[in-house]
C-alpha cells in the first residue's frame, strides 16, 4: 500500500487465510477494551482548539463520541455553543494577517513536520480513528498515509504560488498579476474519512496562507482534534487554525458563514446539506468548494479482464465499507458476463471476514450508526422486492454493533430506490446492459456525477465511454482514483471545485491584477 492510495487492494487475502463469514463484535465483550485502546483515547484532548489553546465549552458541554462496533461509549468531548464558534472565528480573524505574511518556505516547513508527525503516530492514529468509526485497522492506517500526503504534496505547493508578468496590448502599462491567500475560511469534513479530509482541505488552506476554523463530523471528532495538537506541535502559529466540535452542527456553523467574517467555505458531505450551505454562502458571497453526493457507475464491457473488474469492483465497493462518495453505486455488467462477474464477486464478498476493526483479519468493519445499518436494510429490501436475487449476504446479523455483511444482489432494476440513493454501505447491485450506448444513458441518468469506473480492453471504447460519461473523474480498468497529486471533484449535484492535485490550491488563493503605468 502506497502513501498516495488509502487502498489499492485492501481485500485480497493470503491463501492459507481464508475468510471466515461475518464474525464480528457478539464475539468480543461491549466495553473490554485494551490497555492501547483506553491509551490513544485518553490521549487525545477532548476540548475546543482555539487560538492556539485547548478550551472548554460554553457551560462545560460535552456529547458522546460511540464506537460503532459495540454501540458503547469511547469518551466525551466538548460541545461548542454558537459563541464558541464566534470565537474561533474571531481568531481565525484575527491571526489572517500575520499568518498571510509567512514565508511560503516557512508554511512548507510547516505543512512537512505535520507529515512526518502523522506518519510516525500512524499505527496509534490508526487505532483511534477505527475505534471511532469502525475501519478495520488495515485500512485506517492506509487512510493516515493518504492523509499525511496531502501535506507532503502542500508543501510542495506552497512554494509553487505564481503570478504573471505582461506589456499592456498598448505599450503604455505593465499588468502584474500577484496571488493572494482568500482570508479566513471554514472547513466542514465528514466523518467517513475523519482525518484524510481534514488534511485535504487544511493543507491547502496553510499552504495558500489562509486561516480557518474547521468543524468534524460528530461521530467522529477525535481524529481531527489529535490532529490539531499535531499542527500546533508542527509550528503553525496560534489563530491560524481552529477547530470545534459539535453535535448541532448547523446551529454553530451558519451565524459563521453568515457573519461577514470568513472568506470561504469548503465542505464535503451531503448533497442536500451542499444546497443549503450554497444558499447560507451567497447571503455574503462567499467562495465555496464543495465535495457532495456521488452515485458512481461502475461499467464491465464483454470484452474487459472479469479478474481484473472484480478485483476493481471489490476496491470501488467495498473501500471503508462502501461508506464513501466514490463507492461504486450502480454496477452495470454486459449481459454476456453477468452471471459469471456475479459468480465471482460473490464469492470474493462472501470470503470477506466482518468484525471489529481491531481484531486480527477484519476485511469489514461495522457502518457507522444504526440510521446508516437501516438504510442500507431497507435499499436491499426494496431491490429484492422489486425482483433483484440476493447471491450473497443481504441479512442484518445478530450481536452488538451495527454490522451488515458484504452483499452482492443481481438482476437489480433501474427503477430500485438504490438506483438513485447513495447506498453507503457494503452492497454490490448488478444490472445487466446490451449496447454501449445504452450503458453510457444509464449511466449518466442521474443528478450525481463525481466519479465512474470503466472495464474494457477497447482503447477506443475506453476514450468514448470516458469521455461520454458526466462525472469529475473516471477510473479506466482501475477501483480506485483518489490520489492527493489528482483534481478530487464532481459536475452536476456531485459539487462545485477541486481538491487535491496541482489546481487544490487555487481554491485557497484569489487572482489580483495590478496595472503599472511606464508612460509619462
Amino acid at each position: 500500500m502506497s502513501n498516495d492510495e488509502p487502498n489499492n487492494q485492501p481485500y485480497d487475502k493470503p491463501d492459507d487465510q481464508p475468510g471466515h463469514g461475518p464474525g464480528h463484535g457478539p464475539g468480543s465483550t461491549p466495553g473490554d477494551r485494551s490497555a492501547g485502546e483506553a491509551r490513544v483515547v485518553d490521549g487525545v484532548e477532548k476540548r475546543l482548539f482555539v487560538d492556539g489553546k485547548w478550551v472548554e465549552a460554553t457551560r462545560g458541554a460535552t456529547f458522546d463520541v460511540v464506537d460503532p462496533s459495540t454501540g458503547e461509549v469511547l469518551c466525551a468531548v466538548a460541545d461548542a455553543s454558537p459563541a464558541d464558534g464566534r470565537a474561533a472565528l474571531e481568531a481565525a480573524v484575527a491571526a489572517q494577517r500575520d499568518f498571510a505574511r509567512t514565508s511560503p518556505r516557512e508554511r512548507a516547513d510547516m505543512l512537512m513536520t505535520a507529515y512526518e508527525l502523522l506518519m510516525e503516530r500512524a499505527d496509534d492514529l490508526a487505532l483511534l480513528m477505527t475505534l471511532e468509526m469502525g475501519k478495520p485497522l488495515r485500512e485506517a492506517r492506509g487512510e493516515i498515509a493518504y492523509a499525511a500526503e496531502f501535506f507532503r504534496h502542500f508543501a510542495g505547493e506552497a512554494v509553487r504560488i505564481d503570478g504573471g508578468y505582461q506589456t499592456a496590448p498598448a505599450g503604455n502599462a505593465r499588468f502584474l498579476i500577484t496571488r493572494q491567500p482568500v482570508g479566513p475560511c471554514l472547513l466542514i469534513t465528514p466523518w467517513n474519512f475523519p482525518m484524510a479530509m481534514g488534511t485535504r482541505k487544511l493543507g491547502p488552506a496553510i499552504a495558500a496562507g489562509c486561516t480557518s476554523v474547521i468543524k468534524p463530523a460528530h461521530q467522529t471528532p477525535l481524529s481531527m482534534l489529535a490532529l490539531m495538537g499535531i499542527l500546533a506541535e508542527a509550528g503553525v502559529p496560534a489563530g491560524a487554525v481552529n477547530c470545534v466540535t459539535a453535535m448541532d452542527a448547523g446551529g454553530v456553523m451558519e451565524p459563521l458563514i453568515r457573519s461577514g467574517l470568513a472568506r470561504k467555505l469548503s465542505f464535503t458531505g451531503s448533497t442536500r446539506v451542499g444546497r443549503m450551505l450554497l444558499e447560507q454562502c451567497a447571503e455574503k458571497v462567499l467562495r465555496t468548494s464543495l465535495e457532495l453526493g456521488g452515485n458512481a457507475p461502475f461499467i464491465v464491457f464483454e470484452d474487459a479482464d472479469l479478474d481484473e473488474a472484480v478485483t476493481g469492483a471489490i476496491a470501488a465497493k467495498m473501500r471503508n465499507m462502501g461508506e464513501a462518495c466514490t463507492a461504486a453505486n450502480r454496477i452495470f455488467v454486459h449481459t454476456s458476463v453477468i452471471d459469471e462477474f456475479g459468480r465471482r464477486l460473490a464469492e470474493r464478498m462472501a470470503a470477506l471476514t466482518v468484525g471489529r476493526g481491531t481484531e486480527p483479519g477484519v476485511d469489514v468493519g461495522p457502518l457507522i450508526d444504526e440510521a446508516g445499518r437501516e438504510k442500507v436494510r431497507s435499499l436491499v429490501a426494496d431491490a429484492v422486492g422489486r425482483g433483484a436475487t440476493v447471491l450473497t449476504g443481504g441479512d442484518v446479523p445478530a450481536g452488538s454493533g451495527y454490522f451488515y455483511p458484504p452483499t452482492v444482489l443481481t438482476g437489480v432494476p433501474r427503477e430500485a430506490a438504490m438506483a438513485d440513493q447513495e447506498i453507503f454501505g457494503p452492497v454490490a447491485p448488478l444490472t445487466p446492459f446490451d449496447a454501449e450506448d445504452e450503458v453510457v444513458r444509464a449511466a449518466n441518468d442521474t443528478e450525481y456525477g463525481l466519479v465512474a469506473y470503466v472495464f474494457t480492453n477497447d482503447l477506443r471504447r475506453a476514450l468514448r465511454v470516458a469521455e461520454a460519461i458526466e462525472t469529475g473523474m473516471v477510473g479506466l480498468n482501475q477501483g480506485v482514483v483518489s490520489n492527493p497529486a489528482a483534481p478530487f471533484g464532481g459536475v452536476k449535484q456531485s459539487g462545485l471545485g477541486r481538491e487535491g492535485g496541482a489546481v487544490g490550491i487555487d481554491e485557497f488563493l484569489e487572482t489580483k491584477y495590478i496595472g503599472i503605468a511606464v508612460n509619462d
